[in-house]
């Protein structure tokens, strides 16, 4: 049996952006994530105190950071965070982040929120949802890291979800897509703040 050419052309290209990332200075790197920190001051969608923003916590180089979080919460935003429950790939469990030191370890190595374990259908109480990308295209094609959990996540969840990315990651070209795959609705970079995708309806 041959392999997909759409899922081999994935993978060269999750590990040819993912080995850019390791290259990546310290400067750059701790630069963008202040870039990024800042942005939480400009969403692009309406976010009053105390309403919900859906968010992750940066591991291995991706883009944002706990100073992302921090300033969500200088807003008085409710900041849920993604738990990867046991098992095999399923949807996201939610925690309320409640500042650095409130992370733990948990699968993987992955920092979490202690505290209550919250259902996935959490996620609808989020009017904003920035997750994690390795790439992005310009009509909110995702490529992320090929488990499916934020597919899984996302699907029919209402909230305008953000991609966000490092400067290099949004590419111009048409990233493959599987039928599983859920399109996001922003771009966040560092240095170019928050994009709507192009709209191909």
């Amino acid at each position: 049996m041959t392999d997909d050419p759409r899922t081999t052309d994935k993978a060269q290209l999750r590990a040819r952006l993912l080995a850019a990332r390791d290259a990546m200075s310290p400067f750059i790197l701790s630069q963008a994530i202040g870039e990024l920190a800042v942005w939480m001051y400009s969403l692009p969608v309406e976010i009053g105190e105390g309403d919900t923003v859906a968010a992750y916590v940066a591991t291995r180089r991706e883009p944002g950071g706990t100073a992302m979080l921090d300033a969500l919460v200088d807003r008085g935003v409710r900041v849920l965070l993604p738990i990867v429950p046991e098992g095999p790939p399923q949807r996201l469990q939610w925690g309320v982040y409640c500042g650095e030191r409130s992370l733990e370890e948990g699968r993987w190595n992955l920092l979490e929120p202690q505290g209550i374990r919250l259902d996935p259908d959490t996620l609808v109480q989020a009017a904003l949802i920035l997750v994690p990308a390795v790439a992005v295209d310009r009509r909110g094609v995702r490529l992320g890291r090929g488990a499916g959990y934020y597919d899984r996540t996302l699907e029919g969840i209402p909230g305008q979800v953000v991609a966000v990315v490092h400067d290099g990651e949004v590419v111009d070209h048409d990233l493959p897509e599987e039928p599983t795959d859920v399109r996001v609705q922003w771009i966040l970079t560092p240095s170019g703040g928050f994009e709507p995708v192009r709209d191909d309806t």
